[in-house]
């Protein structure tokens, strides 16, 4: 019995410390309000269509062929989250991108307090009734001269 018990609270504390969560629209409301930083790694396309929430960095992880570039996204990543202890918030369309740059995020390059909006912007932000600001992404830049 005491096994059980041992092993449960140990997966119990693994998940309350874990470095990469999943969000609810209310949550991540909240961290907005704490100052903590929404990363939109949506494409250009998908800001120029569905607006971004007011706040976000623009931070575009693959363009629309889907080819990317790690270190200069890091890099630019590390300009708005200073440290790899900095929380911050991804935030993609559906949520599949998301999981995947913060998963690789925190078991690869060591980030922590990554957190990601459930359903992306268009099922856990937009179909909430919730805004978007309308813009051209990366200030009317082509996506191709950041990358």
């Amino acid at each position: 019995m005491k096994k059980i018990i041992s092993t449960f609270l140990l997966l119990f504390s693994l998940n309350a410390i874990a470095d990469f969560t999943t969000l609810s629209t209310q949550q991540v409301q909240a961290k907005i309000a704490e100052g903590v930083a929404i990363i939109d790694i949506r494409r250009v396309d998908e800001y120029e269509r569905y607006g971004v929430i007011k706040g976000a960095h623009k931070l575009t992880f693959f363009d629309d062929k889907g080819n990317y570039n790690v270190q200069k996204w890091l890099k630019d990543l590390s300009v708005i989250v200073k440290t790899k202890d900095t929380p911050f918030i991804l935030v993609c369309a559906h949520a599949n991108r998301s999981k995947t740059i913060g998963k690789f995020l925190n078991k690869k390059k060591s980030y922590n307090n990554i957190f990601e909006l459930k359903g992306g912007i268009n099922y856990g932000w937009i179909d909430k009734g919730l805004p978007t600001t309308k813009t051209l992404a990366n200030n009317g830049k082509p996506w191709y001269q950041f990358w």
